[in-house]
C-alpha cells in the first residue's frame, strides 16, 4: 500500500524549516505539524513566509530541490522605495549575485498592497522611505537568492512571502496552517518532475 505523505504549510516569519531545533528561543515545524516523517522540500530562509511543501516521498522530495530541476517558485516581495523601469529590467533578465548570475525571472510591480495576513513582528516602518510589492517568479532557488537580487539593483528587501511552488499555491491557508495535497496536486507534482527528468 502506498504510504506517501504530501502536505503544504503555510510557514510563519521566525519558523525555521527543519523539525530540529538550533537553539531554545527558535520555533520549528514541529511546533505546528503533527505528521511523522515529513520532511521539507528545499528551505525557506526563518525571516521568509509562506508556502512549504513536505513530504515522506524522498525521490520526488530530492528531484524538486535538486538545482538541475528548475521549476517555478513565485514570490510576493516587499522592498524599500519604489523599483524603477530600469531595477524591473535588470531584474527580470539576470544580476550577478556573488559569484553566479541569475537566471532570467518573471517580475511585475503591483498596483496595489496584496492582501496577506500582518507579520509578526512587523516590518520596519521609515516615514519618509515609500515601500513597493513585486511579484516574482524564479526558476532557481539559491540562498537567500531573491534579498540578494533587489539588494543588488539598490531595492532591499523588507518582507518575502511565498505564494506558489509550480501549480501548488497558499489559496486559503492561513500563517501556522497546513492541508493535504489533493489526489490532482499530487498528480500533477508527480507529472512535473518526470517532464524534468526527460528535459534533463
Amino acid at each position: 500500500m502506498n504510504d506517501d505523505r504530501y502536505i503544504i504549510f503555510y510557514k510563519p516569519y521566525g519558523v525555521l524549516s527543519q523539525f530540529t531545533k538550533d537553539s531554545p528561543n527558535r520555533s520549528t515545524l514541529k511546533d505546528y505539524i503533527q505528521v511523522a516523517d515529513v520532511y521539507p522540500v528545499g528551505r525557506l530562509d526563518w525571516d521568509s513566509e509562506g508556502l512549504l511543501l513536505l513530504t515522506n516521498n524522498g525521490q520526488l522530495q530530492h528531484r524538486l530541490s535538486h538545482p538541475q530541476f528548475g521549476h517555478e517558485r513565485t514570490y510576493l516581495v516587499q522592498v524599500e522605495r519604489i523599483p524603477d523601469a530600469d531595477a524591473l529590467q535588470k531584474l527580470q533578465t539576470g544580476v550577478q549575485v556573488q559569484d553566479y548570475r541569475t537566471r532570467p525571472t518573471k517580475v511585475r510591480l503591483l498596483a496595489e498592497e496584496p492582501l496577506l495576513s500582518d507579520r509578526d513582528p512587523p516590518i520596519r516602518f521609515r516615514k519618509n522611505v515609500p515601500t513597493a510589492w513585486l511579484e516574482m517568479t524564479l526558476t532557481e532557488g539559491k540562498n537567500r537568492q531573491v534579498r540578494r537580487m533587489t539588494a543588488a539593483v539598490g531595492f532591499p528587501t523588507l518582507r518575502l512571502v511565498r505564494i506558489a511552488i509550480a501549480h501548488l499555491k497558499l489559496d486559503h491557508l492561513q500563517p501556522g496552517e497546513w492541508r493535504k495535497l489533493t489526489l490532482e496536486e499530487v498528480k500533477l507534482l508527480h507529472i512535473l518532475t518526470k517532464s524534468q527528468k526527460k528535459a534533463n
